[in-house]
């Protein structure tokens, strides 16, 4: 078998919590679909995902060529994925840190420019750079073979992205709604997520390449 299902199962753990995490891409899906409808929501998902593609198809040729070439390239990526979680936790609970469903207005376009615009803001999003540079090496195999690793990660994290952002867009004005009037699930939303995040970044400094 190419990859193990505990490490696929681990890395899906990573992915719906980054997935969940707010971000630019989370941000802009649901100010484009509270301001012009969820159509438009999922018109600007599918620019998203041609982002999240392009990334994976870079990642999996650098990473692979990289890994071979330079000792310890791994424990660097390794460290490198473990601190961006803990950014992201920190990001998760830091006092001031803006909803995601604080909506921007946003002027209605057509489904071009929905496409492009969802691509452009995934292209142009650290969050999903870092995480595809820094945390899909730390799930791959030794020796195996990291090409076809790194491409079978990076189509679970699009799978699963593109499912949590679609239902994300379909119930955005509701989801606006009830955390409007709940503020303190919001809060504990944000508490349990910094928690998973941080959790995951102490299991990946624990380990090492031949564990």
């Amino acid at each position: 078998m190419i990859l193990p299902v505990t490490h696929l199962a681990a890395f899906a753990l990573v992915a719906l919590g980054m997935a969940l995490t707010p971000g630019p891409n989370m941000i802009y899906l649901i100010s484009r679909s509270i301001c012009q409808g969820p159509r438009a929501g999922l018109v600007s998902l599918g620019g998203v995902a041609l982002g999240f593609l392009f990334y994976m198809l870079c990642a999996a040729l650098g990473i692979t060529a990289l890994v071979m070439a330079v000792p310890y390239a791994y424990d660097a990526l390794r460290l490198g994925g473990a601190v961006y979680l803990l950014y992201l936790a920190w990001q998760a609970i830091r006092p001031g840190g803006r909803s995601p469903f604080q909506v921007r207005a946003l002027a209605a376009d057509g489904n071009r420019r929905l496409f492009l615009m969802g691509f452009m803001t995934n292209l142009l999003n650290p969050k999903i750079a870092v995480m595809y540079l820094s945390l899909l090496p730390q799930f791959t195999v030794p020796g195996g073979a990291m090409l076809a690793q790194i491409l079978i990660l990076g189509c679970a994290q699009i799978v699963i992205s593109v499912l949590v952002n679609a239902a994300i867009a379909l119930s955005a004005g509701s989801l606006a709604r009830f955390l409007d009037a709940n503020p303190g699930f919001a809060r504990a939303q944000r508490w349990i997520m910094a928690s998973v995040l941080g959790g995951l970044a102490v299991r990946m400094l624990a380990e090492r390449r031949g564990a």
